[in-house]
């Protein structure tokens, strides 16, 4: 699907060709459902859900060394340099070019990023805490990636996370992404959505120029639920001791491991109409599941 056609709008789908998505209607109802399943899998750790800002300091990213891993997916929040003669200079001058594209003055300093990952802000949170025993958490956020080009409801600059997240040794990490990932499996055979699972690695800047990269292919920490040999609609990922040394997050003394799952709302979206149609009668039945997951839809 390059733009929707007039069914996918009447089901409340409106696209943007900068890479967002307007949903309403069916569609959006549907979204909400969709959340509410993951909320339900994520009460299965008892997970503490949190709802954080837009902005993710660019500091703490850094410190986790994110704008050399990943510059090309960054976008930043701007604003013109806050003096009467700046934004005076902005006024009088053109504003705007031929092509739509905003001719500013002089800009503030940017130390601010707009979430490109639903999780990071967890970890900053909690820097320097310590731990009795295992944390569970659960957030949704809207990330924000640029590419190279966009397709609706697949790959969007502005796009909908949903993330569940484990804090613990490494044992507890393991059980927790072992026991996800079969929720996730599940879940899929349910809503009769067909995928694999692969291994998958991180969308480095120059991958094969980043140790990181290396490192995850020698002794990979990610897999992907792809439907259609193309469209990843979830992750599995193991971040062993990265973030808990990081930010200070310890147990007995000791930096934490952590692991994440993570589902993009559009693509299962996508994934759920490509295989049960345009029309909402023909939806699975996700009430049901929400209150009994381990059942099966319609």
């Amino acid at each position: 699907m390059n733009a929707p056609d007039s069914t996918w709008i009447r089901i409340g789908l409106s696209w943007h060709s900068n890479g967002q998505s307007v949903l309403s209607g069916p569609l959006l109802r549907l979204a909400k459902r969709l959340d509410e399943l993951f909320l339900r899998l994520a009460s299965k750790w008892q997970a503490e859900e949190f709802h954080f800002p837009t902005f993710v300091c660019a500091s703490k990213l850094n410190q986790v060394d994110y704008f050399r891993a990943f510059p090309h997916l960054a976008t930043f929040p701007v604003s013109l340099e806050q003096t009467p003669e700046n934004i005076d200079e902005f006024v009088k001058g053109k504003v705007m070019d031929e092509s739509g594209a905003l001719l500013l003055t002089r800009t503030d300093p940017i130390k601010e990023i707009l979430t490109p990952a639903a999780c990071y802000p967890l970890y900053i949170h909690h820097q320097r805490s310590h731990f009795a025993a295992p944390g569970y958490f659960t957030v949704r956020n809207t990330c924000f990636r640029r590419e190279m080009q966009y397709r609706p409801l697949v790959r969007q600059w502005a796009f909908n996370m949903r993330e569940i997240v484990c804090m613990g040794t490494q044992d507890e990490v393991s059980n927790f992404l072992h026991t996800a990932q079969e929720q996730v499996t599940q879940l899929l055979g349910a809503l009769k959505i067909p995928y694999q699972w692969q291994i998958a690695t991180d969308p480095f800047f120059r991958p094969t120029q980043n140790p990181n990269y290396i490192m995850q292919r020698v002794s990979p920490v990610k897999q992907e639920a792809v439907y259609r040999d193309d469209v990843a609609l979830g992750s599995v990922n193991l971040h062993r001791d990265h973030f808990g040394a990081e930010f200070a997050l310890l147990r007995d003394g000791k930096p934490m491991n952590s692991g994440c799952v993570a589902f993009g709302l559009e693509r299962w979206l996508y994934a759920l109409i490509m295989e049960h149609g345009l029309n909402p009668e023909h939806w699975p039945d996700l009430d049901s599941l929400i209150s009994n997951p381990s059942g099966h839809s319609k």
